[in-house]
């Protein structure tokens, strides 16, 4: 036999095929997000040579030792996405909010009052934060004057042998040989047995009412424990290990229908495609960071962030629904192979990470602070890399995307009990032609009161990006403009003991 069929359990099939992959699956993870403290995110996250936060040690580890007390803190944020989306002049829109937990962590303060011994302070830290929310909801709808979903069936079909999608069931099937199988047994796609090649019984003429909705939540959740120290009053050394958990869920729909007509024995009215994909995996990351307090006033900040290493599983089911017309009256087949298939694991590498920070201090009145950002998105692959489909990425990821510059720069200015905040950030599109996604830009504000030994903050920020949505991975090349507004409030909660 050609194919092998492994194991089958309560509906899940386990089998050695890959299903189709996109980078936009590896910029899932590499692309990050900006989360955590209150504080953190009033000043658009620039605390590299500050430090004193719970969250501004994914920034640079060393600032830990900034904490003059063991502190406590937990956030809680309000996200709210918008995407407005144009799609062959038909604009749509669509919302989603979520409010969550999405920092909590502890740092514990040594202090050394041997004056003689140079080092005079560590710092550990404890903290979890959802590093990246993955809820996403996005609807596009439009009439396609051309192109056809059914393109995306007959372009999988290419090379795939008839007889083996005619002999084996969904579940012993390679992926693209899958999507000929539901195409085919859908009345989608016929076959020519003169030309051996599959052709589609979508009728030509063009104007192909389409829309698309996609459903998606989760998050990339991370771990970490910090070790920081100062030398001699001057220098502070950091690290960080993480551990990241990804649990992501995303549902497609497709819809398509004409009005045209041929001279072939089927026509194809509409077509609905359903696709579920659950990932879920762990991974690794570690940073290292140094702050250097030049003057009273001046501070200098130097970070790495390794790459993070994801281990991942895929589970993926569909579903297609086409309705066509024949001579003898309007049918509609369902082709559901009821099935769930759990791919073998995979890995993704995103890029490292530098961070060169420069912070003044205005005595006890505030500060500024500045983080340039260089990130190298050619880094990012999949693996195993003797995987054909994977190699193809991998050199694809390495030609289209480079290397970014980005900038967070924040600002703090007290009066008496009351902080005053804000900040601005830029992040470079990570591909050479930012069509498919463009350059993020973003602003935030907040306002922090001290009670003493507690202190309670609050923030807003906002974030907006242009990129390019496509509906099927292949086949077709039309895409969708897509607007995404992010919109989030953040209260945090700080505690010193």
């Amino acid at each position: 036999m050609k194919k092998i069929f492994i194991f089958v359990f309560f509906g899940i099939t386990f089998i050695g095929n890959s299903q189709e992959t996109t980078p936009k699956d590896a910029l899932r993870y590499a692309v990050d997000d900006l989360n955590g403290t209150a504080r953190f995110r009033a000043m658009s996250g620039a605390f590299g040579a500050i430090g004193g936060d719970l969250s501004a040690i994914n920034v640079n580890p060393a600032g830990s030792t900034s904490f003059k007390f063991n502190t406590f803190s937990a956030s809680l944020t309000s996200f709210n996405k918008k995407n407005s989306a144009t799609y062959f002049g038909t604009s749509s829109d669509d919302c989603d909010s979520k409010l969550d937990i999405n920092q909590i962590g502890a740092a514990f303060v040594f202090n050394n009052t041997n004056d003689a011994h140079k080092w005079k302070k560590l710092s550990l830290v404890v903290n979890y934060e959802n590093s990246n929310n993955l809820d996403d909801h996005l609807y596009t709808r439009g009439v396609n004057p051309s192109n056809s979903i059914g393109n995306y069936f007959l372009n999988a079909s290419q090379n795939v042998d008839f007889n083996d999608i005619t002999t084996f069931s969904y579940d012993q099937l390679f992926f693209n040989e899958q999507q000929a199988y539901l195409g085919y047994n859908s009345y989608l796609l016929d076959y020519n047995s003169t030309t051996n090649e599959f052709v589609s019984n979508v009728p030509t003429g063009g104007n192909y009412y389409q829309d698309n909705y996609i459903f998606s939540e989760g998050y990339n959740g991370k771990l970490t424990g910090n070790f920081a120290a100062v030398y001699d009053d001057f220098l502070s050394l950091g690290i960080n290990l993480n551990m990241h958990f990804v649990d992501y869920t995303k549902s497609t729909s497709i819809f398509e229908s004409n009005q045209n007509t041929s001279t072939n024995p089927i026509n194809v009215n509409s077509i609905l495609f359903e696709n579920d994909l659950y990932t879920y995996g762990r991974g690794f990351s570690f940073n290292l960071g140094a702050i250097a307090k030049v003057t009273n006033e001046m501070r200098l900040g130097l970070a790495y962030e390794s790459p993070t290493w994801y281990s991942l599983y895929d589970e993926f089911s569909q579903r297609l629904i086409v309705e066509s017309t024949e001579t003898s009256g309007t049918y509609t087949e369902v082709v559901d192979p009821n099935l769930i298939i759990l791919y073998p694991n995979y890995r993704v590498k995103s890029p490292s990470k530098w961070t060169g920070s420069f912070a003044y201090v205005f005595g006890t009145k505030g500060l500024l602070s500045v983080d340039v950002i260089s990130k190298d998105f050619t880094e990012t692959s999949f693996s195993p890399k003797n995987d054909n489909l994977y190699n193809d990425l991998n050199n694809y990821m390495s030609s289209n995307l480079k290397r970014t510059i980005s900038y967070n720069i924040g600002g703090e200015y007290k009066i008496q009990r009351l902080s005053l905040r804000a900040g601005y950030r830029f992040e470079e599109s990570p591909y050479k032609v930012d069509f498919t996604m463009g350059d993020l830009i973003g602003y935030s504000a907040g306002l922090g009161y001290n009670f003493g030994n507690s202190r309670l903050d609050a923030s807003y920020s906002n974030t907006h990006r242009n990129y390019n949505s496509e509906f099927v991975s292949s086949g077709m090349n039309d895409t969708a403009r897509i607007n995404n507004k992010n919109n989030n409030v953040t209260l945090s909660y700080t505690v010193n003991f």
